[in-house]
């Protein structure tokens, strides 16, 4: 039987965010996985993009049996009805399944106080701690870096989609790790070796 991933995508979804990691269960899982999205209902979902995607589950009717929750970023995480994916969020941190959040979405998951006791980062530490007020108490455990895993909780930025597809794969297990690296530095760095910044080393942290 295949481990079901399940990306969570409200309307304006940014559609780039989790087309890495997607692929990458696809091409480097080996069969093992299957990506399913949910949202608050069954209707069509538009991403930023414009691309449409009718979800597979909405949030009543979510499997009990699933290895992780990869909440995908965009233009809804902050309206009220995105309060409807807190007891998804937090069941699967309960059940110490993976956890990933992107963007705005990471942020999402500061301001129901499953940030507090794992290191994370977001788009923004001072918009975090606004948004999420007296929810948030982590602030001692934001790091600035592109994207951070911690205790099966994997967040990032927004312009972090493949260092965030990266330590998602790793947290699964989903391939030896030198296979997961091998597929990051192709897809970071390219063909050429134009295309390489002196700095480039700095893209694994």
């Amino acid at each position: 039987m295949k481990k079901t991933i399940l990306f969570v995508i409200l309307e304006q979804y940014a559609d780039w965010e989790s087309a890495y990691l997607a692929s990458a269960l696809y091409m480097l899982g080996q069969g093992k996985y299957e990506a399913k999205t949910v949202s608050l209902t069954t209707d069509r979902v538009a991403s930023i993009g414009g691309f449409h995607v009718v979800p597979d589950y909405d949030i009543c009717s979510v499997p009990e049996d699933y290895e992780a929750v990869i909440l995908v970023g965009g233009m809804s995480w902050r309206n009220a009805e995105a309060g409807k994916i807190a007891p998804l969020a937090k069941q699967c941190f309960e059940k110490g399944k993976v956890l990933g959040a992107i963007c705005d979405a990471s942020a999402f998951l500061g301001t129901i106080g499953l940030l507090n006791h794992v290191e994370h980062t977001s788009n923004d530490l001072n918009d975090l701690k606004q948004w999420a007020g007296e929810a948030y108490t982590g602030e001692a455990n934001y790091i600035a870096k592109q994207a951070v895993s911690h205790k099966n909780v994997v967040t990032a930025n927004g312009t972090a989609a493949l260092e965030f597809a990266k330590e998602v794969l790793l947290a699964l297990e989903a391939a030896p790790e030198e296979k997961i690296v091998e597929w990051f530095q192709f897809h970071k760095l390219g063909y050429y070796a134009s295309a390489v910044p002196k700095d480039a080393n700095s893209w694994n942290d």
